[in-house]
């Protein structure tokens, strides 16, 4: 069984005990999330698909951390100018685990 949700404005298919990274969620580590926006929902003989989503369903996840991935780094300069910048990004995200698809 698997389900596509939609997760901060982006499609992820997810199955039991998958692990994945999503945008950073301000929950705590160890807390339970749950996703009602569900899109698909298909097992091995049904598939159930929403109008934009299917009502009733959801998906559970637990938090295992948070994290941040490597720096970007972009460097403007323009030459016999003078123009120098130096900016760095670091984007922040939230591992989860699925727990229960419904």
């Amino acid at each position: 069984m698997f389900a596509v949700v939609d997760i901060a404005g982006s499609q992820v298919k997810l199955t039991t005990s998958e692990k994945l990274f999503v945008p950073k969620l301000k929950v705590d580590v160890g807390a339970k999330v749950k996703f009602d926006k569900v899109i698909l929902r298909a097992d091995d003989t049904k598939t159930t698909v929403g109008s934009p989503y299917i009502s009733g369903a959801y998906v559970e996840a637990k938090v295992i951390r948070h994290l941040k991935d490597d720096k970007v780094r972009v460097f403007k300069k323009k030459k016999r100018k003078g123009y120098k910048v130096s900016r760095g990004h670091r984007q922040q995200y939230t591992e989860i685990e699925v727990t229960h698809l419904a």
